[in-house]
């Protein structure tokens, strides 16, 4: 029998702009990155804005409706802000997804239309989904309003829900028309929400870049303290380090086995899933990557000094390094149910189970087993740690 094979090829423009008051009238960002330089009728837009932020700033809906209208001759808002809760609820049923879509459909968004996203990471992935799927793929545009959305979560090229007690079970690869991150939206954020995004720049620079680990050492009291000028620079540089990751790495899609940004995320997934995600993706993220330093100490992979400073710089940035729910017991066995992540992480890819750990700071390095005693043994350590440091357990329960 003979077949037909070719190699298709595809290309895709990742564009991130960085402003202040994109929604201020004489801000042309917004609308320059819709119109494109391409001569015809005004683009039609559907927006969907986080309700919390909507809440944090009452006049932001007007705001947005007087760009429209100040630049009607370019753009043109087919209704009034469609207002949906954000946080990672948001991503736990099928239901907003098809709302979009059907507004979608209502207001004849088309293909040279845009469908675009006012709000942090899990609102911005729930509406990448709804834009990815309608029309088989719709011109989607992020306006990420939160540190983690905007230097990780919103910059990537993910889409995803929540489904059958998993994160991210259904979803997209599609990459964003465009980004814009507007750091005046960072200011009515909580502390809380502000230092989330903190871990995804220490996670990156821990497995890409010493250099900048050492800059968020310098500037750590600062970024404590949320100094506009030292979070606007980690902000950029770890949006930077991720979109030369997906441009570069050769595998945007997650075709093989590997995620390789995603050091210290196996155990974070499922932690997250542990608290009923009481406890946020940042925070997670946090214990996630403190039990792999540890683990990659105890193993011989990393040396001691090199695992405290990643240890104390997370702490001395506001984060726990350790949860109750990380000593759940399964009933069956009496294991340890975070361990359970390892494999849930594994059969989300499929393939060889493949870990990123690091051997030093900067180096990220790629395993294919872990030794799960020695896993127990850091997540008892950390216990540890947390009961030496007189801390109360991790603040994303309050």
């Amino acid at each position: 029998m003979s077949h037909i094979e070719r190699t298709v090829s595809v290309s895709f423009r990742h564009q991130i702009h960085f402003t202040q008051g994109v929604f201020a009238p004489e801000n042309p960002v917004l609308r320059d990155v819709l119109v494109n330089a391409e001569v015809r009728e005004s683009r039609k837009t559907l927006l969907v804005l986080d309700e919390a932020l909507a809440q944090a700033q009452p006049d932001l809906v007007s705001r947005i409706e007087s760009y429209f209208a100040a630049h009607a001759d370019a753009l043109r808002l087919v209704a009034a802000p469609m207002i949906i809760e954000g946080g990672e609820r948001v991503k736990n049923s099928y239901f907003h997804v098809s709302e979009i879509q059907s507004q979608i459909e209502r207001h004849h968004i088309d293909r040279h239309s845009y469908v675009l996203c006012v709000g942090g990471g899990a609102l911005l992935d729930m509406v990448g989904l709804a834009a990815a799927t309608a029309h088989r793929g719709m011109r989607h545009v992020r306006i990420p309003t939160t540190t983690l959305s905007q230097n990780d979560s919103g910059v990537g090229v993910k889409n995803g829900i929540n489904a059958f007690g998993k994160k991210n079970f259904i979803g997209t690869f599609a990459p964003p028309f465009a980004v814009i991150n507007d750091f005046q939206f960072l200011a009515t954020l909580s502390p809380r929400d502000k230092r989330g995004g903190y871990v995804e720049a220490v996670k990156v620079a821990c497995i890409r870049d010493r250099d900048f680990f050492e800059v968020m050492e310098r500037d750590a009291d600062a970024l404590a303290s949320f100094e506009p000028a030292a979070m606007q620079h980690l902000i950029y540089r770890c949006a930077e380090l991720h979109a030369n990751h997906i441009a570069t790495n050769g595998d945007p899609f997650e075709f093989g086995s590997a995620r390789p940004l995603d050091f210290g995320h196996w155990a974070a997934h499922k932690l997250e899933q542990l608290s009923e995600y009481r406890i946020r993706h940042g925070e997670a993220v946090a214990v996630g990557m403190a039990i792999d330093v540890v683990y990659a100490r105890r193993i011989g992979m990393l040396d001691a000094t090199s695992a405290e400073r990643v240890l104390a710089l997370l702490e001395r940035l506001g984060f726990e390094l350790w949860a109750s729910e990380l000593l759940h017991v399964d009933d069956a066995d009496e294991s340890l149910v975070v361990i359970n992540g390892l494999e849930e992480f594994r059969e989300h890819l499929g393939g060889q189970l493949t870990i990123t750990l690091i051997n030093a700071i900067g180096s990220g390095i790629e395993v294919n087993e872990m030794n799960l005693p020695k896993v127990v043994e850091s997540i008892y350590e950390l216990e540890e740690r947390h009961r030496k440091r007189g801390k109360k357990i991790i603040p994303a329960h309050g």
